[in-house]
């Protein structure tokens, strides 16, 4: 399901909006156990609905709703448990803190209490319930896919390593020119009289996906139409991809897909509003952590000799140098060599400070500077070293393409992918990238905002 233009997991919101539903029901419940009156005053419904609301987004940010994460949704052992507790204490102490300062009627600290600690039992039990339920093969989404090369093989591999909620009927392969990827016992051809629709109809197929890279007099156009007019949706591998895995895969793209797609809109008003968001958020950020980067300074100050502020070249939006600015976490000299190096894992050159501040990310919190310049944005892609743009859009196609955008302090790539110390790496994370470029809006940045408080705290990716 497409919202503000970002792709969300059907079985995400439907599970969300479910517990929306338990929490209220049960803020609702213990309100009629104390008020000890079903009908009457002290029974507000919208105010149990924001609270359960507000409940559900610390549980996303606490990873509950991350199939990225989980192999599949709902409760998965004693660490989900244990994040649902926390996530339902931070909402009672949230509401508790804050509830004088909304003007809204919230339920008092008795009710509050009941309330959430029967939505706890009933979510652990709803969520084995659903997960037992949805899990079952019926429910997989059901895909017949047109072609048998290394298109088309990227489904089923990636649905084996990642757990989608779908399942590969058939792979059909249509011309004998194509590369087989697919093994022969997965393939299967039409049969002479058969055709698409009566395939897709026998094999039960809700979507067919048309993975072939030369369509050029071999792709079935009419067959196709026939069957998207019976209600069978047919979909490019590329949409399919970023719909699935909010990603667009660059083995699968053509330009053509790009340039006739939806999104990489660019307007006037998009880039105030997300300007104004910027300037906004980042003076929030400077204020609250300005403690934090104080006691950073002097921690770094002690801990090695050199400066506590770390500057250097970064390539920007229209490909535009800027310098950037971050806490030094590596030993003066580093590079002494002259050469830029790929940060690696247990890298030598980092500082016993810098492996703190880097695991919470306390290192970039300067980049506020840049983005009050307005050489980045709060939320973007992250700005590479020149020496490294020059030798990845070489290697990489559509690299340059994240740079029509400000970079930023936070990205989707950051919060879906590990950290980037190759090639390889910075291929994986320019296909986020890209879907980011191509959807982005003010929606999909609070995402990503939530994502990254995920990520600090059970700090993913970190180096």
């Amino acid at each position: 399901m497409q919202l503000f233009g970002h792709h969300i997991s059907r079985r995400t919101i439907y599970l969300a909006g479910i517990e929306i539903l338990i929490i209220a029901c049960c803020m609702q419940f213990a309100l009629m156990v104390i008020t000890g009156n079903a009908l009457q005053e002290g029974l507000l419904l919208g105010q149990n609905i924001a609270l359960a609301t507000f409940t559900v987004l610390v549980m996303e940010t606490m990873g509950l709703y991350d199939r990225e994460v989980h192999a599949q949704l709902g409760t998965q052992g004693i660490d989900d448990v244990i994040r649902l507790v926390v996530s339902m204490l931070l909402a009672l102490a949230a509401v508790e803190l804050l509830g004088p300062w909304i003007p809204l009627d919230f339920p008092k600290l008795e009710a509050l209490t009941i309330g959430i600690g029967l939505a706890f039992v009933v979510i652990v039990g709803e969520r084995q319930i659903y997960r037992s339920i949805s899990n079952r093969e019926a429910f997989a989404h059901r895909i017949l896919v047109l072609g048998s090369g290394r298109r088309a093989m990227a489904l089923q591999t990636f649905n084996t390593h990642a757990h989608r909620p779908y399942k590969v009927v058939a792979f059909v392969a249509i011309e004998q020119r194509e590369h087989c990827d697919v093994p022969e016992n997965h393939r299967i051809a039409l049969e002479p009289g058969q055709t698409l629709l009566g395939l897709a109809r026998s094999t039960h197929a809700e979507e067919i996906v048309v993975a072939i890279r030369d369509r050029r007099g071999v792709l079935p156009v009419r067959q196709l139409l026939e069957c998207k007019l019976q209600g069978i949706t047919v979909t490019d591998v590329s949409s399919f991809f970023e719909r699935e895995h909010q990603r667009l895969e660059l083995e699968s793209m053509n330009t053509s897909w790009l340039v006739f797609g939806n999104g990489f809109r660019q307007s006037w008003f998009g880039n105030l509003i997300k300007r104004t968001f910027d300037l906004f958020l980042s003076l929030v950020i400077l204020v609250i952590s300005l403690p934090v980067m104080l006691i950073t300074a002097v921690a770094i100050r002690l801990d090695s000799p050199g400066p506590v502020l770390y500057w250097q070249t970064r390539v920007g939006r229209g490909n535009r140098p800027f310098e950037i600015c971050k806490f030094r976490s590596m030993s003066q000299n580093a590079e002494q060599d002259g050469k830029p190096q790929w940060a690696a894992s247990n890298d030598q050159r980092v500082t016993r400070v810098g492996r703190v501040i880097r695991k919470l990310r306390i290192d970039e919190l300067p980049q506020i500077i840049n983005v009050l310049k307005g050489e980045m944005s709060f939320i973007g892609p992250r700005p590479e070293r020149p020496i490294f743009v020059d030798q990845l859009s070489k290697q990489i196609p559509y690299f340059l393409a994240r740079h029509s955008i400000r970079p930023g302090i936070s990205g989707w790539a950051q919060v879906r992918y590990p950290y980037g110390a190759s090639v390889q790496d910075a291929k994986e994370k320019l296909q986020y990238d890209l879907y980011y470029v191509k959807n982005h809006t003010l929606f999909l940045d609070i995402l990503i905002i939530l994502e990254t408080v995920k990520v600090v705290l059970f700090g993913r990716g970190a180096r």
